[in-house]
């Protein structure tokens, strides 16, 4: 293996990481606050559609991101509302995420475009790179470490882990937790609605049916990898992608000749099942996450 090779792994890991990371990251804060949404990998699908809708139809990439992460808040916010203030299940709300999105975005790929199952968005709607770097790649690792200096350095991040490890408490000091609550869970899936239309607009330019593959599941998975800790994420994170990237690099070598492709297709989540056993029981979720507050 030459130079060249493990700088393009790097590269590929790196873009293959992202989606992972901007979820994850969005998912802690959501958390923290004590809304649970299991719904990332709808609300990545629906906004990675959304996305080519916009970007392609006006040829502007910039158009296509804002719409993909105004659903994304708008998903939180129908999400935080049903969790924080009407006290619905956050797993059942979350599920429902996902069923419309999976039900949804089929029909709209043959609405809008007349084809079944996928679509190519055109080149003036792809983000252009900034010194050959994805803007959104550059974005994630910056909104990561702003993420953990809001959540561990600021007032604010300390009121909102307050509403996800006491509410009680909280509200006795005065903190609205309901609106707090709202807050992380629009803040948080409007990360998940950036990681779907990078994979639309950027890395991947394509919309499928199916174009998250698991990885929402597997934001999910990191979350408690990481002990609700944006910096742990981040490692997480490169962690998976790195897994990704090195089954695409399987199923093009000589090993594709032993083990089918649908089989290596499994092994990232295969590992995400192993690495995740490992961490249960060793991590600490914030005490109130998916339990709804109700004032006495």
């Amino acid at each position: 293996m030459d130079s060249s090779m493990i700088a393009n792994i790097l590269i590929q890991t790196a873009y293959a990481s992202t989606p992972l990371l901007l979820a994850s990251t969005g998912e802690i804060l959501s958390e923290r606050a004590g809304i649970v949404n299991i719904g990332l990998e709808g609300i990545m699908l629906l906004s990675a559609f959304i996305g080519v809708v916009v970007g392609d139809g006006l040829k502007n990439p910039l158009a296509g991101i804002l719409a993909a992460v105004a659903l994304g808040a708008l998903i939180g916010l129908m999400h935080g509302f049903i969790t924080a203030y009407l006290k619905g299940d956050h797993i059942v709300s979350g599920l429902g995420i996902n069923l419309f999105a999976l039900g949804f975005v089929p029909y709209g790929i043959y609405a809008v475009w007349g084809v079944r199952g996928y679509y190519n968005p055109s080149t003036q709607a792809k983000v252009p790179s900034v010194f050959g770097v994805s803007p959104i790649f550059i974005s994630s690792i910056i909104i990561v470490f702003l993420v953990y200096y809001l959540l561990f350095h600021t007032r604010f991040g300390l009121s909102l882990r307050s509403c996800g490890e006491d509410p009680r408490s909280a509200d006795a000091s005065g903190i609205r937790v309901e609106r707090m609550q709202l807050l992380a869970a629009v803040i948080g899936s409007s990360l998940s609605g950036l990681a779907g239309v990078f994979m639309s607009l950027d890395w991947l330019t394509t919309i499928t049916k199916d174009l998250p593959a698991g990885r929402g599941f597997i934001a999910l998975a990191i979350v408690n990898f990481a002990n609700w800790n944006p910096l742990l994420g981040l490692l997480g994170s490169y962690l998976f992608g790195f897994f990704w990237v090195i089954i695409e690099w399987l199923k093009i070598s000589a090993l594709k000749q032993i083990i089918p492709v649908t089989l290596l297709n499994i092994i990232p989540y295969v590992a995400t099942l192993a690495v995740t056993a490992g961490v249960l029981g060793r991590s600490r979720p914030p005490k109130y996450a998916g339990v709804p507050y109700k004032k006495e």
